[in-house]
């Protein structure tokens, strides 16, 4: 299964889901309207779902102050580059985080702040 068709569907997956969560694609979210503007985002570190899963970010676990931004990923606060702050209108309204890994540390490539509510 192609990384970028994981991703849509691990993104239209977590839309229901109130905490992090993982989810793989099993073809349900083919026809979803959502699927093509997933698979469209894009941070300066590149497509967010060509390597990294999404997963949605409690408001507890993510917080703003200045335009800086910075998330909690495996009970670590990691700050978030500003390269990696996805700009385009969020379309789900939740905080989405596409995280990897450097020397067993949590990293992020891409981020979507929702709204806080």
């Amino acid at each position: 299964m192609k990384p970028a068709r994981q991703c849509a569907a691990v993104l239209l997956g977590l839309t229901v889901v109130t905490h992090s969560a993982l989810a793989r694609d099993d073809g349900r979210f083919a026809n979803s309207p959502l699927k093509p503007w997933f698979e469209s985002l894009r941070s300066e570190f590149g497509q967010c779902c060509s390597d990294a899963d999404g997963y949605v970010i409690a408001d507890v676990d993510w917080e703003s102050d200045r335009g800086r931004y910075r998330v909690r990923i495996d009970d670590e606060w990691v700050v978030v580059p500003d390269g990696a702050v996805i700009t385009v209108p969020n379309k789900i309204g939740r905080t989405m985080v596409w995280k990897h890994y450097i020397d067993g540390h949590p990293r992020v490539r891409c981020f979507m702040p929702g709204s806080m509510t």
